[in-house]
């Protein structure tokens, strides 16, 4: 479509919604809500096919000023936290489903990287893990009792100790995002090299499956959620390196805010991987029907959240959106 038959099309939507935004009476917020995903999709539009035009300009500025009145006048819930989880943050992260899959791929490939260059090189593990870590393995294998490491601590000490490392790497996915990215990819690539190498130690002594039905039982959360606050990262790079019709110091302070909701999302997850860790990881006796439950509904838990709600929601906001234009 031309741009002005474009704007021929739309522009008394616009106009109405305009005058609604001058009017200094009160705006019912659901009411301008649905007003402004008419007007944000016709930015969309208007960004792909045309960009450095005055309508894309005229857009921008009338979403922006929609999206500060909507939230000036709406009234905060008192479960603002509870809705934070449940639909805000799900709803937002749909858009970093690329970022997300990016970060899993890169994970995938230094796990691959890291499993390939132990089984190369002997001395690698040693040089990953520690010689200190690897010797308390081997004694520990020989004394029949693999995973003995994860019960020399108490269950309280570990998990505190456990979650508050778990975050510190999060964050620091997220900080590091800050040098467009890259940042972020050395931390995936450190952490992905470091499980390769692990696994293919345990494999190599003969007791994989022993290490996988025990690790995972809290690795499934802990990992998927260091990959998400890497996502959070390659948001923040993305908003350096991609800035689109906005300036790129606004661009980047919007992909911190960003990033941050992704980081504070996964503070509830990292919390139960500390603790399955601390109290459960520890019964290395358990049978194995039972840590492939754990394991099963720990990844179950990642996927609906991170992945299919994400979906949902937006089916169900385009859903809306079709209904109210019909």
């Amino acid at each position: 479509m031309r741009e002005a038959a474009f704007v021929k099309q739309n522009k008394n939507n616009w106009q109405r919604f305009e005058s609604a935004l001058q009017n200094n009476a009160h705006v019912d917020p659901n009411e301008l809500s649905v007003l402004y995903l008419e007007v944000t999709d016709h930015l969309s539009y208007a960004q792909t096919f045309y960009p450095n035009s005055n309508t894309l300009l005229y857009l921008n500025g009338l979403a922006s000023r929609a999206h500060q009145k909507i939230y000036r006048n709406k009234k905060e819930s008192r479960n603002r936290f509870i809705t934070f989880f449940t639909e805000e943050f799900p709803g937002e992260f749909y858009r970093y489903q690329k970022q997300l899959l990016l970060a899993f791929l890169v994970f995938v490939i230094f796990v691959a990287a890291g499993s390939f260059s132990a089984a190369s090189d002997g001395a690698f593990v040693r040089s990953i893990l520690g010689d200190a870590y690897i010797n308390m393995t081997l004694e520990n294998i020989a004394n029949d009792d693999p995973m003995a490491v994860y019960k020399k601590m108490g269950e309280m000490e570990m998990f505190l100790g456990i979650t508050i490392n778990n975050v510190r790497v999060a964050l620091m996915a997220f900080v590091f995002g800050i040098f467009a990215g890259l940042g972020t990819l050395y931390i995936v690539m450190q952490n992905a090299i470091m499980l390769g190498s692990f696994q293919y130690f345990f494999y190599e002594q003969g007791l994989l499956w022993e290490s996988v039905r025990t690790i995972w039982i809290h690795g499934t959360i802990e990992i998927s959620v260091i990959i998400v606050a890497a996502c959070a990262g390659l948001v923040v790079g993305k908003g350096i390196l991609f800035p689109g019709t906005y300036t790129r110091l606004t661009s980047f302070v919007q992909g911190v805010k960003a990033g941050l909701k992704i980081v504070i999302s996964t503070v509830p997850f990292f919390i139960v991987a500390g603790f399955l860790e601390g109290f459960v990881t520890r019964q290395t006796e358990m049978p194995d029907w039972l840590a492939i439950i754990i394991i099963s509904l720990s990844l179950a838990l990642i996927l609906f959240y991170y992945v299919f709600y994400p979906i949902y929601l937006n089916r169900t906001s385009n859903h809306v959106k079709e209904d109210h234009r019909i």
